[in-house]
């Protein structure tokens, strides 16, 4: 039976501490690390692993600022919402729809991981059918509850998080005790640490932060937690080490154990990096996890999706009926409409072009930059109205207001670089037209109907 329409009843509150603890453990592993990180290594050799930190770091501050507009404006919604509240109306309509957007080409390319990773293992079906079914399985479980989802999610996190820990630990013992001398060489071997230099750095960033993207995922689903703010904040304290211990760690347990050109862009390093470790089984477990994690980013996906365009539809950013809550608290319309735009993304990356996927992930790390910037804008604009108001702020972006200007600087300075990069020119134009469709729309809703200034 279909879940009863009660209107713009509100979201459940039923995801717990744990779930959404382990949501934004899980949320930045997926095809991005475990398929992704050949294209980022391809990019830039061994120091990839600098671009990995850099790009960490960049994101540990997003994240700091989300978590001090969360705590000082607690029960607000999502992020969307908190840029809104910094800068206006129009923040929330442009943050909303570009991170929509954002996420639909991740659900395309999750879909196509997972179809290919099924069929590889001896599934004889077309990857475009497995696709559909992998979309339709999960679009059920988010259908069922935000009780479902987060529990499937909070299992999906556990296997990512140990199996992970478990690949450095392994790569690790292999390096001291059997290949110390030869993980030099291989580091060193093949044109060295920078075999195509700094701008072989710049050019992973794109896809480095595609495949780190995630872990603001805690900041929506907190919004169906009991305490909002404070579930934030403790996914913003851990984040940077998350993030050095699953990627960096990782990248470098890879480049030291095989050398980096001899990897295949498109396919996951890890399994053949087991194989040379050589423990036995090690690669097919392996390659069950992976299949395991990009279903769990695949699911967070056609989350998000939806929750982005409920709040887009609560707002008047977007049609009224995507607010509407079923009778089980779950925004149906939206979750069967990025079922539906993530499956045409994965029918595109199987259909239009062979490397789509490398292609998709650039254009959504660069997408994903300029939301970066307007957080970072509107934790400004935010920080000072609480400063001028005299609300102490107990969660906090150190060194105001220079670090977060610093952010904005280096995203800035990213995007104008990206330009001379002769390989990263058409992904960018196609971000920056993608951006330029957005504040069109925005454009013409202002027309229509002015667009309230917060």
């Amino acid at each position: 039976m279909a879940p009863r329409e009660t209107g713009e009843a509100t979201l459940s509150h039923a995801l717990k501490p744990r779930h959404v603890t382990m949501i934004s453990f899980g949320g930045i592993i997926g095809a991005g690390l475990f398929v992704g990180s050949s294209g980022a290594i391809a990019k830039a050799g061994p120091g990839v692993a600098i671009t990995y930190a850099g790009c960490g770091l960049l994101i540990f501050l997003i994240m700091r600022m989300l978590g001090e507009m969360a705590v000082a404006r607690p029960g607000r919604g999502t992020f969307v919402e908190y840029a809104a509240l910094g800068l206006g109306r129009w923040a929330g309509f442009v943050t909303g729809w570009l991170y929509w957007y954002f996420w639909v080409f991740t659900v395309g390319a999750e879909t196509v991981a997972g179809a290919k990773l099924i069929h590889a293992v001896g599934v004889d079906a077309p990857l475009w059918a497995i696709g559909l079914v992998l979309v339709g399985l999960l679009t059920f479980t988010n259908l069922l509850s935000v009780r479902a989802y987060g529990e499937l999610e909070f299992w999906f996190a556990v296997i990512k998080v140990a199996a992970i820990l478990a690949f450095i630990a392994i790569g690790a013992v292999y390096i001291v005790a059997f290949h110390a001398q030869q993980s030099v060489q291989t580091l060193l071997g093949s044109g060295g640490l920078l075999p195509k230099g700094s701008a072989g750095l710049l050019a992973a960033v794109p896809v480095v932060i595609f495949s780190m993207m995630g872990s603001e995922v805690a900041a929506i689903a907190a919004a169906e937690s009991a305490d909002p703010a404070q579930n934030v904040a403790r996914a913003a304290r851990t984040v940077a080490m998350r993030v050095l211990a699953f990627y960096v760690l990782s990248v470098l347990v890879i480049v030291a154990i095989l050398p980096w050109d001899s990897l295949i862009v498109g396919e996951s390093p890890f399994k053949p990096v087991l194989d040379k470790v050589g423990i036995p089984g090690s690669s097919a477990v392996m390659t069950m996890i992976i299949i395991t994690a990009v279903l769990s980013c695949l699911n967070s996906g056609l989350y998000i999706t939806s929750r982005m365009l409920h709040e887009l539809g609560r707002n008047g950013d977007a049609p009224r009926f995507l607010s509407r809550i079923a009778g089980n608290k779950v925004p149906t319309a939206g979750i069967l409409i990025g079922c539906a735009a993530g499956t045409l993304a994965a029918l595109a990356q199987l259909f239009l072009r062979d490397d789509v996927f490398t292609l998709l992930a650039s254009t959504s790390g660069d997408i994903i930059l300029f939301v970066y910037m307007i957080v970072a804008f509107a934790q400004i604009r935010s920080r000072r109205e609480c400063e001028a108001k005299g609300i102490a702020l107990p969660f906090r972006v150190w060194l105001f207001p220079w670090v977060s200007y610093a952010v904005i600087v280096a995203i800035v300075g990213v995007l104008v670089l990206l330009a001379f990069v002769p390989d990263q020119q058409s992904t960018l134009l196609l971000s920056v037209l993608t951006a330029g469709v957005v504040f069109a729309a925005l454009g013409l809703r202002a027309r229509h109907r002015p667009v309230p200034a917060s």
